[in-house]
């Protein structure tokens, strides 16, 4: 059994996301807590609280243990690409990308 949920469309680069994403695969539910609080860095703030919604699906839909839970699966989709232009000399524009991310994370209990 395995609680699974997404987020979409949030505005940071998967990226940035992953790394985030590749510390707390495979830990115990706290020790990902632990991990994403004392992280600097801005994704971590939008994956502890998906993460918590988790933990949260899978103790009351699916009747899991809090402290048995482990991330068994989390990763970063790209989404959609906000498409902006940059005034620059002579008459031009370059074109800036705002590229956003789908996260999602699945939580399962420990054998």
């Amino acid at each position: 059994m395995e609680a699974r949920s997404t987020q979409k469309h949030i505005r940071i680069s998967p990226r940035k996301v992953s790394i985030v994403l590749d510390l707390i695969r495979g830990k115990d539910y706290a020790a990902a807590c632990g991990i994403l609080k004392t992280t600097p860095k801005a994704a971590c703030e939008h994956i502890l609280k998906l993460l918590n919604k988790v933990a949260a699906d899978a103790e009351h839909n699916y009747s899991m243990n809090a402290d048995n839970l482990m991330v068994s699966e989390c990763f970063v989709c790209p989404g959609m690409t906000l498409k902006r232009m940059m005034p620059r000399g002579k008459g031009s524009a370059d074109r800036i990308l705002k590229r956003t991310s789908h996260i999602t994370i699945a939580l399962k209990e420990k054998e």
